[in-house]
C-alpha cells in the first residue's frame, strides 16, 4: 500500500443506519482487497470504453460509493478525506474504475444537500444507487411548470453513466428578476438517454459517453440551485443531515475528487517503474540504468512530488472540514484556496507520471506499458476543469488582490 495514507483511514468510524453497519474503516479495507481484481482486467476496461458489467457488481456490492452518503440513508457520511484514500486505492489498480469511483462518491455527497424528499426518490428504494452527473449548466436549460421543470439538455463527459441509476444535469433556468439561474436536477435511468461518444485518447474505460434529456418533468424537490450548495448549512438537505459533509462549499471541494484518481495513478505508474528500475540496464551502453545521476533525480523527484500531492489532498479535506463542522460558510479565501491546492496536487500527479515517462524511454511507447496508458490517462485528466491549474490558481490569486471570484459556483 502507498506510504502516507491518512491515518484517519483505519481508527475513524461513523456508524450507519443499515442492517450491516458500514465505517470508513471497513470501506477502505474493502477497496484494498479489491484493487488487485480492478487491476488485472483493466486492459478489457479500456478494451470495452467502460466498467464491465463484473467490475460495477463488485463495486456496488463493496459499497465504497456510499463513503459520502448521509447515514440517514445507510451510508458512512465520513470526513472528506474518506474518500481521498478508497478512490487513491482504487485507482492504483485501474484509474478507470477510480475515475468512475470518484463520481459516484462525489454525487451521493452532493445528494445530501438536496430536499429531504428529493433524496428518498433516489435512494429510499435503491439505497446503494449510483449517480453520475455532468455539472455544467449551459448544457441544459429548465423551464418552470407546475410541480417542478420540464427539462432538455445534452450533457457530455458524463463519466461511470452506464453503469449510473440516476443522472445529476445541471441546466439554466430563469430566475425571478429575468436572470439565468444554474440549478442542478436529479434524473432516473428512464428519464434519459446515452449517446456513444467517447472515443478517446485516454480514460477509455470511464465510458463518459453524452447524455441527453428531452422535455422529462422533474419535480421540484428534485431540484436544487448551485447557490444552494455553498456551505454553512444552508442548504435544504440540512435539515435532514446532521453530518457536517452538507455543510462543505461543494463546487469548492471538487478538484479533490479527480486529484485523488490521479494520485492513485501516479502512485501505481512509480510502484511499477520501480519493480524493475534497480534492475534494469540501457540497451546501448550496457550500464545500469540506476547508475544514472538524471534517472535518480528524475525518481527521487517523483516520488516527492507523489507524497506532496497526498498531503495537499488531505489538508484540504481538513481546511474543509474544521469550517463545516462549525456551520460556518468558509470565506472565499479559503474556497479558491481549496481549489487551488488540490489542482496542484493533480498537477504534481501529472509531472510524476511525466517524469516516469521519459525514464521509460522507447519501451514506454508501446501500450502493453502499462506507463503509456498511464501517460494518455493522465493527459486527458489535465482536460477537466477541475485539474486546469491555470484556471484555479488564477481565480485564487485574484482573490487574494481584492478581486472578486471569477467562478460563481464558488
Amino acid at each position: 500500500m502507498a506510504e502516507g495514507i491518512s491515518c484517519r483511514a483505519m481508527n475513524e468510524a461513523t456508524p450507519a443506519a443499515e442492517e450491516q453497519t458500514l465505517t470508513r474503516a471497513k470501506l477502505f479495507a474493502r477497496a484494498e482487497a479489491l484493487v488487485e481484481t480492478v487491476r488485472a482486467r483493466s486492459g478489457e476496461t479500456e478494451q470495452l470504453r467502460r466498467l464491465s458489467a463484473e467490475t460495477m457488481e463488485e463495486l456496488r456490492a463493496a459499497n465504497m460509493h456510499r463513503i459520502l452518503q448521509p447515514t440517514a440513508h445507510g451510508g458512512v457520511g465520513a470526513h472528506f478525506s474518506g474518500m481521498v484514500d478508497i478512490v487513491e486505492t482504487i485507482s492504483q489498480g485501474c484509474c478507470s474504475a477510480g475515475w468512475c469511483l470518484t463520481q459516484y462518491c462525489s454525487h451521493n455527497c452532493l445528494l445530501g444537500y438536496w430536499p429531504g424528499e428529493g433524496q428518498a426518490d433516489v435512494w429510499a428504494d435503491m439505497p446503494d444507487a449510483m449517480v453520475a452527473g455532468v455539472l455544467i449548466p449551459s448544457c441544459g436549460k429548465a423551464r418552470k411548470v407546475d410541480g417542478g421543470w420540464r427539462l432538455s439538455g445534452q450533457w457530455p463527459f458524463a463519466s461511470g453513466i452506464y453503469g449510473a441509476d440516476w443522472f445529476i444535469a445541471a441546466a439554466f433556468t430563469e430566475g425571478e428578476d429575468g436572470q439565468p439561474v444554474a440549478q442542478m436536477h436529479a434524473v432516473p435511468r428512464a428519464d434519459y438517454e446515452i449517446l456513444d461518444t467517447w472515443h478517446t485518447a485516454g480514460l477509455r474505460g470511464t465510458g463518459s459517453a453524452d447524455v441527453a434529456v428531452e422535455d422529462c418533468f422533474v419535480p421540484a424537490h428534485r431540484a436544487l440551485a448551485i447557490n444552494e450548495t455553498k456551505g454553512g448549512g444552508n442548504a435544504p438537505g440540512c435539515a435532514v443531515n446532521p453530518e457536517a459533509l452538507y455543510k462543505l462549499p461543494a463546487f469548492s471541494m471538487f478538484s479533490i475528487n479527480q486529484s485523488a484518481a490521479a494520485l492513485g495513478l501516479a502512485q501505481a505508474t512509480f510502484d511499477g517503474y520501480m519493480t524493475h528500475a534497480r534492475d534494469r540496464v540501457a540497451r546501448v551502453s550496457g550500464k545500469s540504468v540506476a547508475d544514472y545521476s538524471t534517472a535518480q533525480v528524475k525518481v527521487g523527484e517523483a516520488r516527492t512530488s507523489i507524497i506532496m500531492a497526498r498531503m495537499l489532498l488531505h489538508n484540504c479535506c481538513d481546511l474543509g472540514m474544521a469550517v463545516a463542522e462549525k456551520s460556518e460558510v468558509a470565506p472565499m479565501e479559503l474556497k479558491t484556496e481549496l481549489r487551488a491546492k488540490a489542482a496542484m496536487a493533480g498537477k504534481l500527479s501529472a509531472e510524476a507520471v511525466d517524469l516516469l515517462f521519459q525514464l521509460s524511454g522507447g519501451a514506454g511507447l508501446y501500450d502493453r506499458n502499462p506507463v503509456s496508458r498511464a501517460m494518455r490517462d493522465m493527459n486527458c485528466m489535465r482536460g477537466h476543469i477541475t485539474q486546469n491549474w491555470d484556471v484555479n490558481a488564477s481565480n485564487h490569486g485574484r482573490v487574494l488582490l481584492g478581486l472578486p471570484s471569477a467562478d460563481p459556483a464558488l
